[in-house]
């Protein structure tokens, strides 16, 4: 688990104030689950054969005895929350957005943590395949605003109940045929999960998944016809995207359409995935509900974070300080506090150094502030009650009463 710095914090802030002023254009609305759900929800909902559950969770029971768990992934508990609150009495779909914290126990690496940052979308109660094309095209275009470029989606359909229980009896077929060239883990999941060992990052399971059917060569005409216009739709938004037909996700609720958003790297450099999600349109019956589509995904803040660095994009989110204030001694001190006071409440964000007593280190730090106007109160001026204004560009002063200072001030801060 990491510490965010102030200087990396103006990032995080970026990624949450992009990605709400865009998830709002799309008429999403926000949400806030808490951190500790009960384990049942992720052992149910993200799959009892996923390394989520198996591997990653933090879980605990506490002194009732109720078996808790950080929450390591945002779409069950959004589920939860819909289901619970009775949205699906809403008007469908339903919109919603999160940002937070997650956490899982895995090996730490470049840019991903234990504890991770994660904005989610979810679309729960719409079926029609423009809206998976639609929420791919939400995420890229918050990587773009976040002025991040080569960018690529990968995108595969899964297949569904129908289809998908014969795809698994062949890939397992195969896979079996291949067992000794397979790691540990991958050996067990031919029986429980076959479809896991697609997303094994295994160098021995890469070679074996190369030559793996394709689940694409054994989709039902629905899935068929479903993916076929997401593709379209994707054309036509002229979104750059391959197919990947190894592409699975490591879910177990996921159907139909899957996809990953990459920023390509140079030559010799591993792509990074920047998030990804996919159509659960089961999830919602299998932790209580009725059958419901949806579709969601998520972009991993730390990773996007380390993109916009690496990219050298800048953060200019400091306040533009267009007045500072100076003071000399205590009566100085002591009035500068009231006027300092009453510049906030007017909204004019104003530079101070109150732990400076020398007036040349204060007007240093006023140069470096850029400030426009230089207020002076020392011991004459606080006990005349007044307040000494100086343009710093034409080096101009004018002495004014003190309770006059905030509308002279903005006066000249017109001009």
């Amino acid at each position: 688990m990491h510490d965010i710095l102030p200087i990396d914090y103006k990032y995080y802030e970026k990624v949450l104030e992009t990605g709400k002023e865009v998830a709002e254009f799309y008429n999403f609305q926000r949400i806030e689950t808490p951190i500790l759900e009960m384990s049942e929800l992720f052992e149910k909902g993200t799959g009892e054969t996923t390394d989520i559950v198996q591997k990653q969770m933090y879980s605990l029971k506490t002194r009732g005895g109720d078996a808790l768990t950080l929450r390591p992934e945002g779409t069950p508990p959004a589920v939860r929350l819909y289901l619970e609150h009775g949205m699906f009495n809403y008007p469908q779909p339903v919109k919603l957005w999160y940002y937070g914290p997650f956490f899982r126990y895995e090996k730490p690496q470049a840019g991903r943590y234990r504890q991770f940052w994660q904005m989610g979308l979810e679309v729960i109660g719409e079926k029609n395949s423009i809206i998976d094309a639609q929420t791919i095209q939400i995420y890229y275009n918050i990587l773009k605003e976040l002025k991040l470029n080569n960018l690529i989606v990968e995108v595969n359909c899964i297949g569904d109940q129908l289809c998908r229980p014969h795809y698994r009896k062949t890939l397992a077929s195969y896979l079996r045929s291949k067992d000794s060239n397979l790691c540990a883990d991958c050996k067990r999941r031919i029986k429980e999960n076959p479809l896991r060992i697609l997303d094994c990052k295994d160098e021995k399971c890469q070679a074996v998944k190369a030559h793996a059917p394709q689940m694409i060569d054994h989709l039902c005409e629905e899935c068929k016809h479903h993916f076929k216009e997401v593709l379209e739709y994707l054309d036509e938004i002229g979104l750059p995207y391959r197919l990947n037909p190894y592409l699975v996700r490591g879910l177990d609720y996921y159907t139909r359409t899957v996809f990953e958003i990459f920023q390509e790297g140079k030559e010799g450099q591993a792509q990074t995935a920047l998030g990804g999600g996919g159509r659960y349109d089961y999830l919602i019956k299998l932790l209580g509900g009725k059958e419901t589509p949806a579709m969601g995904g998520s972009l991993g803040v730390d990773r996007v974070v380390q993109a916009m660095k690496e990219a050298q994009i800048t953060m200019d989110n400091e306040k533009k300080v267009k007045v500072f204030l100076a003071q000399l001694g205590y009566l100085g001190k002591k009035k500068s506090l009231k006027l300092f006071e009453d510049l906030r409440r007017a909204n004019i964000q104003v530079g101070e150094s109150f732990d400076r007593d020398s007036l040349k280190s204060q007007l240093k730090i006023a140069d470096k502030y850029g400030a426009q106007l230089t207020l002076f109160l020392g011991q004459k001026e606080a006990l005349e009650g007044t307040v000494l204004i100086r343009n710093m560009e034409t080096g101009r002063q004018e002495t004014v009463k003190l309770e006059n200072a905030v509308v002279e001030i903005k006066k000249r801060l017109k001009k």
